[in-house]
């Protein structure tokens, strides 16, 4: 079964833990920008301040007009910075210019209070600047005029310092937020160690280890959270319900499988007698028929058994393969040609791996019997051990029969599938060839052969 496709935990909690402190940085920056910008805003603002107050007093009125004591000199200081520069008006009555810049932009329509400098952002020469503006009265009672002075300076000098500040804070800003990501990186790798435990624990308690270890091992998380800890003890339960129904069904197994043998085989003995005394070609049509029907029980039993030996644990030994496959293929000798059949072996002449005799020998029975009972009279059957990619030992058996079709070639493993309606056959042999090449860590092969045939066998670790 294919696991189910999920939202990881930790990609997950690093979302959300990343995802806010990124907010949280864009933030920071764009807070520092504007703090840098009010900053200097306000410099800006005090230093025209200054600078028309000061421009205000040079200018003294003279009767019914007005001395202007600005010298060139501080005309050019004021304006010698392009990019930080620094412009004056000034106009009598308030509009009507005099002297200075004429392209300073009146304030907005506000009321502005006479010596009370007013300040107001504008634009010149498509720029933005600050303009600091002041009224104040010159003259006699009867002849008195207003006069009004604007100083302006260029934004662009806040705009660079608010910049500079901004890059200086960037490269600390950026370490910090680097160090955080990769402590709370550390933090979630660290916090679901636990999970990861658990997730081995829970592998190793359904793998089918070839030690003999019990498969069903309860899981223990001493140092766990105490939430680990509640998942875990509800696992443990779990598989301490799965074991307790694979004891039952495998006592039940090999208990009936034991039971059925012995009345098994006193039918079968019984009813080859009466066929030897019995000469009525009715009553010997019968008692064939049952014999035939007893050996099949018989041979369902033997392997039921097998089946419930090869899910047992098992101990592993250094065993030669091919001089085990070169054994078994002689046992078999005699009734491949009773049937007509040629058997042979092919393949390496020594191939030492770590393996139970006893149950390779059976996933090697069946497999020949297998071939021997579906390849069909004439067939050319062959037991062949070589060596795998990978450093696997390959034992295979394959024969020239009519085979199955490729879409049935993943189906023969199942327990109780038949690929023939040929009778002698009950599904089970297959089925422990796969339990024992999993007891070795291994696992089942099956091809079709070309032009025809049939290959199937086992694929086992040599190390």
């Amino acid at each position: 079964m294919r696991p189910i496709p999920g939202v990881s935990l930790q990609r997950k909690l690093l979302l959300w833990l990343l995802l806010p402190q990124l907010v949280l940085w864009l933030s920071g920056g764009f807070l520092a920008w504007r703090i840098a910008l009010q900053n200097g805003e306000k410099g800006i603002d005090q230093t025209l301040t200054q600078s028309v107050r000061a421009l205000a007093r040079q200018i003294k009125p003279i009767g019914d007009g007005l001395l202007v004591d600005f010298p060139k000199a501080a005309q050019d200081i004021l304006e010698q910075d392009p990019a930080d520069r620094i412009t004056y008006m000034v106009s009598s009555p308030p509009g009507r210019f005099l002297l200075g810049n004429a392209q300073l932009p009146p304030p907005p329509p506000v009321d502005v209070a006479v010596n009370d400098p007013f300040l107001y952002h504008a634009r010149v020469d498509d720029r933005p600047v600050r303009v600091a503006l002041l009224d104040v009265d010159y003259g006699t009672a009867s002849t008195r005029q207003r006069l009004r002075v604007q100083v302006a300076q260029s934004l662009t000098v806040r705009e660079r310092i608010a910049q500079e500040l901004l890059e200086q804070m960037l490269l600390p800003m950026g370490l910090m937020g680097l160090a955080l990501s990769a402590l709370v990186y550390a933090g979630v790798l660290r916090g679901l160690q636990p999970l990861k435990r658990l997730e081995t624990q829970i592998e190793q308690a359904g793998a089918r280890p070839h030690g003999g270890t019990d498969p069903l091992t309860p899981i223990e998380l001493t140092s766990a959270p105490q939430e680990v800890h509640s998942l875990a003890s509800t696992i443990n339960r779990l598989l301490e319900a799965v074991a307790r129904g694979q004891q039952k069904e495998k006592r039940f197994l090999n208990d009936a499988a034991h039971q059925l043998r012995t009345p098994l085989a006193g039918l079968i003995g019984q009813t080859e007698l009466a066929l030897h005394e019995s000469h009525e070609p009715a009553v010997q049509e019968r008692l064939k028929k049952v014999l035939s029907a007893a050996q099949r029980s018989a041979h369902l039993v033997h392997q039921l058994l097998q089946l419930a030996r090869s899910e047992s644990s098992v101990e592993m030994q250094t065993i030669d393969l091919a001089a085990l496959a070169r054994e078994v293929a002689r046992d078999w000798a005699a009734r491949a040609v009773a049937q007509g059949m040629d058997l042979g072996y092919e393949g390496d002449e020594q191939l030492p791996l770590q393996g139970q005799p006893l149950l390779l020998r059976e996933a090697l029975n069946n497999l020949i019997d297998n071939a021997l009972h579906y390849a069909g009279a004439g067939a050319t059957v062959t037991v062949r051990v070589t060596m795998a990619p990978g450093r696997y030992a390959l034992l295979v058996v394959e024969d020239d029969g009519p085979g199955v079709s490729p879409a049935h070639l993943t189906d023969m493993f199942a327990r109780f599938w038949r690929g023939s309606d040929k009778p002698g056959g009950c599904g089970l042999g297959l089925s422990i060839v796969e339990e024992i090449a999993l007891r070795h860590g291994g696992q089942t092969v099956a091809e079709a052969v070309v032009p025809r045939g049939l290959r199937v066998g086992l694929r086992l670790p040599l190390a």
